[in-house]
């Protein structure tokens, strides 16, 4: 077992823990110990990180195979709601992210080595797409679980469960910051695509086509979801519904392809 197999696995443990302590005191009348939750969740995400570290760069360039790519997501999304979790109350959401990223870093134990997807680091184009791609994901993603989270604070005020939501911020509150997030997760995926239309050749070819059309109607999906709430006062289950169809379109374009190539035509 090398060190990268000794951190994933570590961090699978802190990550489990994190998850099994929240999730037990999730409706606790003192509500969870979130200092106890962010602690091993910190533990976890340092060994993520160092874990992450080897095999992301284990070559000259930037091994981007798809099981680096959603490591490396799990750590963004779990870094960023962690960080949202020392200010605002985002109880619902830290056993998911913890969760996903534990059993992540669990598989990637048993998957093999995929050397073949690597991404040239020195290209300014290149790499400029490929980051506000990465970013604009894992915020969207985010933005998608507010938008459940809203979801179940709504459903749980209307038939009158305050118990439910004793823990839970506003409803008000999380609506405002679902909307915030995902327009600054819209703009970061328009930035990408322009950034590709404007340094990269293989944007309309054959090999990428399905990847920037299905990323383009994510945008649109996207983008009428804000313009839906702004204008028409859209909310509830309305921008639930466009907000996981938007996340299932960029998952499409992001993964699909590679999903394919990388795992059923190995």
């Amino acid at each position: 077992m090398n060190f990268s197999d000794i951190c994933s696995l570590f961090a699978f443990l802190a990550y489990a823990v994190a998850t099994s302590a929240m999730l037990l005191r999730l409706f606790h009348p003192k509500g969870p110990n979130l200092v106890l939750v962010l602690f091993f969740g910190c533990v976890a995400m340092v060994l993520h990180t160092l874990g992450s570290g080897q095999f992301l760069m284990a070559q000259a360039d930037i091994n981007f195979a798809l099981p680096n790519v959603i490591s490396l997501v799990s750590l963004i999304i779990c870094l960023s709601v962690s960080a949202f979790a020392l200010r605002y109350k985002v109880n619902l959401l830290l056993p998911v992210i913890y969760g996903f990223a534990g059993i992540w870093q669990l598989l990637m134990l048993f998957m093999p080595d995929i050397q073949h997807a690597p991404m040239v680091s020195h290209e300014f184009g290149v790499i400029s797409h490929v980051t506000f791609a990465l970013l604009s994901y894992c915020i969207l993603v985010i933005a998608t679980l507010y938008a459940f989270q809203v979801a179940y604070i709504h459903f749980k005020l209307k038939t009158k469960n305050l118990n439910a939501v004793s823990h839970l911020p506003p409803l008000m509150q999380v609506e405002g910051q679902l909307f915030i997030i995902l327009a600054i997760g819209t703009c970061f995926l328009l930035l990408s695509e322009v950034i590709g239309f404007l340094f990269l050749d293989g944007m309309i070819s054959n090999e990428n086509a399905h990847k920037t059309i299905l990323s383009i109607l994510a945008f649109i999906v996207y983008s009428l979801t804000l313009l839906g709430h702004y204008k028409l006062g859209w909310r509830g289950h309305r921008v639930l519904i466009l907000t996981v169809t938007g996340s299932a379109l960029l998952t499409l374009a992001y993964f699909g392809s590679r999903f394919v190539k990388e795992f059923i035509l190995l």
